[in-house]
């Protein structure tokens, strides 16, 4: 590791502005981070007159002696009413600002100070990592103490406005354990909450900082060190790109199957992988300790009822199931000498549905006594999980519970597989343990809908148990899932239609946004996949759950439009065997003279004489005027060529309709200045990634060829690709765009069979050229 400070030939720190240097120090470890608070204290010190009455004091990193590489400083020039303060403090914090050093300061007197901290519970809590740096140490330590002493008279009523913060921070950063690109101080579990922790085992109100939390707080505080370093400045947000560089710097590796049967069991996974998965577990760790803090403080602030002999009260909520001092614990009838074994299930369930925390001891000892469920599951079992599954709110904090003491394990051993499994797409939020138990909460919400509510909730919590393996996940997870529907009980003909839900729990949103809904083959093809309307409406509420679960970006309201529209459609054809007519086209489009040009919010609709090249046209103009297409129908009636086309803008603006309309009519009549200026922009804005690629469907349509080219999004990409194939021949009668993150998987339908290897070839290698 470099030294902090360059010093000078006498071996003190150079205090004048051209030779203060502060360099990026490296190192990553409690060793390192505490040379850099030493070098810190030594050139702070040298900036500080040795004088009565003026204190320097360090919170923060600093005052842990937790200095991070590219960490900032938090100091407090403390005083004692002495003249000149100003000018002092303004000569200790230029020469910081100079060496290029973040900071947050402040000049106080002592009872300015800890004013400050009685009326705000954040400088109290600040206050609690003062240390003194330079000055009068007398001082120093008066703040120190003092403030310490009053955060624990005070503490137990201070910490329900500290709460209030802090879940305000959470709703904001999310949590830790289940975020892909998480926040490694500001999120649950992060580094934040381990000072909440260490304020509330100074107050005395639990011992919170156990062996376990101390270990994940030092082990996030190496990947925040590591994080620093990659990156070459401050950044607390651990990104996908920067996780294989941070994981190499911690010496984290992946550990390769050991043989054929683990690699079927375990993800093939990265060193950023590993790395994600050692930051959910330390900081679940954390999460687990602040919930059981804020418990105690809870405890000791209000108390619970209590009876005529001064003991918390007990009351039944389920069977062997009794709420004890605001937990749930086991009754004492349960805790026999053979233990049922759907007593970790049970409590479970009644814990999601009242929304009361399982208490500690509870889940200990059913960690330790309470026995295996049998294959299959006896009944009551299977009734609780579907209840768990199935309380909405309360799932999610019952089942992360469950899982922090081993109970998920003995249930599902896949869990062990799926734990902090990092999803790849950038479309998701979460790992995938917490995307499948947020589906089954999302799924809750459409019980309703659907003939068989506890299908659609077991079938959600296990659309994608295949993830992590090698094959489509769709497909591969479909045994596995049926397998563990038939272990916990359910007869074999249910236990198959939930291996059909996660086998097709795709199908519907791939179909409605690639392929053309009025094409008689499109439905029936569908149909004939699905089989009956009751496992239709079980697909449809779970695409929704699954949506919802997922992210903001996988789902949209004309997405749910198509969907809903192709399940409609789909439902018809299996309750008459009726299949969709041929559309009608606009009658504005075929009356009237050329050209036509109709605008609306979500459409765009053109006809113009017959011409080659008007889809690649318009979808120029489109581009030109940054409208996204998301779906083209181009059909030629009475010698007219109609283009219609739903749209939506790219960057959220809509754009001027009176110019888009203008445009439009030049470009149709054939104006080159529209034509090469849209050209220009489009090409100039090609997207980057993998290599793109065709992929060819023969029997997806009734009179067409589908070609899907899967690519990499951007602007113009439509414009470039349909003049592609324009020029090489072939005429598009429709189009599909399905935009997955920064990937398009773009359907054109090719009007003929185009049955020769060498023509396909010939149209396949102009479309990727044109990529």
């Amino acid at each position: 590791m470099t030294s902090l400070i360059k010093r000078n030939a006498s071996g003190n720190a150079d205090n004048g502005d051209a030779n203060l240097l502060i360099n990026e120090v490296g190192g990553i470890g409690e060793a390192a981070r505490r040379e850099r608070a030493a070098g810190f204290d030594r050139w702070l010190g040298s900036l500080v007159p040795g004088r009565e009455g003026i204190a320097l004091v360090a919170v923060g990193g600093l005052g842990r002696r937790q200095c991070a590489p590219h960490g900032d400083l938090d100091l407090v020039l403390l005083h004692a009413g002495v003249p000149g303060v100003d000018e002092l403090a303004a000569s200790l914090w230029y020469p910081i600002w100079d060496a290029g050093v973040r900071l947050d300061h402040s000049v106080r007197t002592l009872a300015e100070a800890l004013s400050v901290a009685q009326d705000d519970v954040k400088v109290a809590l600040a206050l609690l990592d003062a240390r003194f740096v330079a000055g009068d140490r007398a001082l120093a330590d008066t703040l120190i103490r003092t403030a310490a002493d009053h955060w624990r008279r005070t503490a137990v009523r201070r910490l329900p406005a500290l709460r209030e913060i802090t879940e305000s921070r959470w709703r904001t950063h999310g949590e830790l354990a289940f975020l892909l690109e998480g926040d490694l101080k500001e999120a649950a579990g992060g580094l934040r909450d381990v000072g909440l922790l260490r304020a509330i085992a100074t107050a005395g109100i639990t011992d919170a900082l156990r062996p376990a939390v101390r270990a994940a707080h030092l082990r996030l505080l190496d990947t925040r060190d590591a994080l620093h370093q990659q990156v070459g400045r401050r950044v607390d947000r651990l990104v996908a790109q920067e996780r294989d560089g941070v994981a190499g710097l911690l010496g984290l590796r992946q550990s390769p199957p050991g043989g054929s049967d683990d690699a079927q069991q375990f993800a093939v996974v990265s060193d950023g992988d590993v790395l994600l998965r050692r930051v959910a577990g330390d900081a679940r760790t954390v999460s687990h300790a602040l919930d059981d803090a804020w418990r105690a403080a809870d405890r000791l602030r209000s108390g619970r009822r209590r009876g005529g002999d001064g003991r918390p009260v007990r009351r039944p909520v389920a069977r062997d199931v009794v709420e004890h001092d605001g937990e749930l614990v086991l009754a004492r009838t349960a805790i026999g000498a053979r233990p049922d074994p759907s007593l970790s299930v049970r409590i479970a369930a009644a814990a999601a549905t009242t929304r009361l925390p399982i208490a500690r001891a509870t889940c200990e000892w059913l960690a330790a006594y309470c026995p295996p469920l049998p294959a299959p599951w006896p009944p009551a079992a299977r009734a609780a999980l579907i209840t768990l599954l199935g309380a909405g709110p309360g799932l999610v904090p019952a089942w992360e519970t469950c899982d922090r003491y081993g109970l998920i394990d003995g249930w599902l051993p896949e869990w062990t597989r799926l734990r902090s499994l990092p999803q790849h797409n950038p479309v998701h939020r979460f790992t995938l343990d917490r995307h499948l138990v947020q589906t089954a909460y999302e799924a809750s919400r459409h019980t309703r809908e659907v003939d068989r509510p506890d299908l659609l909730l077991l079938g959600a919590f296990l659309h994608d148990i295949g993830k992590g393996l090698p094959g489509d996940h769709s497909t591969v997870g479909a045994p596995l899932a049926e397998a563990v529907a038939a272990r916990i009980g359910l007869p074999a003909p249910e236990a198959a239609l939930i291996g059909t839900l996660v086998r097709l729990h795709l199908l519907l949103p791939d179909v409605a946004t690639r392929r053309d809904l009025d094409d008689p083959v499109t439905i029936a093809g569908v149909a004939e996949r699905v089989g009956d309307t009751t496992t239709l409406d079980l697909l449809h509420a779970l695409v929704r759950a699954d949506a919802s679960a997922t992210g903001p970006a996988a789902w949209s309201d004309w997405k749910g439009r198509l969907v809903a529209e192709l399940v409609a459609r789909v439902r018809t054809a299996l309750d008459t065997g009726a299949l969709p007519a041929p559309p009608a086209p606009d009658p504005a489009l075929v009356a009237g003279p050329l050209p036509v040009v109709h605008l609306t919010e979500e459409r765009v609709s053109v006809a113009a004489a017959d011409r080659r090249g008007l889809l690649a046209t318009v979808a120029g103009c489109l581009a030109l005027h940054r409208l996204e297409v998301l779906a083209a129908d181009a059909s030629t009636v009475d010698g007219r060529a109609l283009v219609e086309c739903r749209v939506q803008p790219r960057y959220g603006l809509a754009p001027d309709p009176i110019a888009l309309s203008a445009d439009l009519r030049r470009a149709v009549n054939g104006d080159v200045s529209v034509t090469q200026r849209l050209r220009g922009r489009a090409l100039a804005a090609r997207g980057e990634g993998a290599a793109p690629r065709v992929v060819w469907h023969r029997e997806a349509a009734t009179d067409a060829v589908l070609l899907e080219l899967r690519a990499a999004d951007a602007a113009g990409l439509l414009y470039r690709v349909t003049c592609a194939l324009d020029e090489a021949g072939a005429q598009v009668r429709a189009a599909r765009i399905s935009t997955l993150g920064g990937d398009v998987v773009d359907a054109f339908y090719l009007v003929g069979g185009w049955p020769s290897d060498a023509e396909r070839a010939r149209l396949e290698a102009a479309v990727l050229a044109a990529v």
